[in-house]
C-alpha cells in the first residue's frame, strides 16, 4: 500500500484530495496547522494525522521523524492568502505568504526528500491568479506563479523523484463558503471568464492530482486545471 502525505489536508481541497487517496486504497496522513481537524477527517477516512505547519520548519522536522518508514507521495496545498494592494503590504503577511507557496514546499523537500522512494512524487499547489494579474492580487499571484519554477527546479534536484504542480481557477472547494451569499457571485463570475462555462468543482483537480500520482513519465510540470481562464480576454 503506497503512502501519501497530504499537508494542509485538513479542509477545502486537501481534505477532498486526502479522502480519495484514502478511497483509492492508499495510506494516508493528513498533515495540517489544526491537529484537531486533521484529526476528525483521519478519523472518518481511517488515516492518521501529524502536525505541518509551513510556517514552523521544526514541526517539518518532527513529522518527518514520525513518518520515517518511508512515504510514496506528499501533495502540498498550504496558503497564507494577502489579497492587497501594494500600497497596503503588510511585510509578515507577505513573508508567511510566500513560506506557505514557495519556501515551504522546498522546506517539505528538504526535510522528507530521503523518506521518498524513487518511484514517489511530491504535487504542489500553484493557482490561475499567478497569470492573471489583477488589482490586490500582486502577492498570491507572484507565489502563485513562483510555485511552477520551485516544481521544475525540485524535479531536478529530487530525481527521480517526480514533483509536479497543480494550477486550479476558482472552484468550489467549500473554501469560498465564508463569503455567503456573495460566494455565489464569485462562481458565476469565474464560469463566464472560462472557455468551458463552467467554475471548477473539487473533483477537477482532485482527479487531475491522483493522475500525477500515477503518472510515471511526467514531471517538472505544472498542470492547468481552470477551463482555459488564463487564455480568454477579460
Amino acid at each position: 500500500m503506497e503512502r501519501i502525505l497530504v499537508i494542509g489536508g485538513a479542509r477545502a481541497l486537501g481534505a477532498a484530495v486526502a479522502r480519495r487517496a484514502a478511497k483509492d486504497g492508499y495510506e494516508v496522513v493528513v498533515g495540517a496547522r489544526d491537529v484537531a481537524a486533521a484529526d476528525a477527517l483521519a478519523g472518518e477516512i481511517g488515516a492518521t494525522a501529524v502536525r505541518v505547519d509551513l510556517q514552523d520548519e521544526p514541526t517539518l522536522a518532527a513529522a518527518a521523524e514520525r513518518l520515517k518508514g518511508g512515504i510514496d507521495h506528499i501533495v502540498t496545498t498550504g496558503s497564507a492568502p494577502h489579497d492587497v494592494r501594494a500600497t497596503e503590504l503588510d511585510r509578515d503577511r507577505l513573508l508567511a505568504a510566500f513560506t506557505a507557496k514557495v519556501v515551504g514546499p522546498m522546506l517539505v523537500a528538504k526535510h522528507f526528500a530521503p523518506l521518498l522512494r524513487p518511484t514517489g512524487s511530491m504535487v504542489l499547489f500553484s493557482g490561475v491568479v499567478g497569470w492573471r494579474p489583477g488589482p490586490g492580487s500582486l502577492v498570491k499571484g507572484v507565489t502563485n506563479g513562483a510555485v511552477e519554477y520551485v516544481a521544475r527546479h525540485l524535479a531536478a534536484d529530487l530525481a527521480p523523484v517526480r514533483v509536479n504542480a497543480v494550477s486550479p481557477g476558482v472552484v468550489d472547494s467549500g473554501a469560498w463558503d465564508r463569503l455567503g451569499e456573495k460566494k455565489t457571485a464569485l462562481l458565476s463570475k469565474s464560469a463566464g471568464g472560462t472557455f468551458v462555462g463552467r467554475h471548477g468543482e473539487a473533483d477537477d483537480v482532485v482527479d487531475t492530482v491522483m493522475w500525477l500520482l500515477r503518472a510515471g513519465f511526467v514531471s517538472g510540470e505544472t498542470i492547468h486545471i481552470e477551463g482555459g481562464a488564463r487564455h480568454k480576454s477579460a
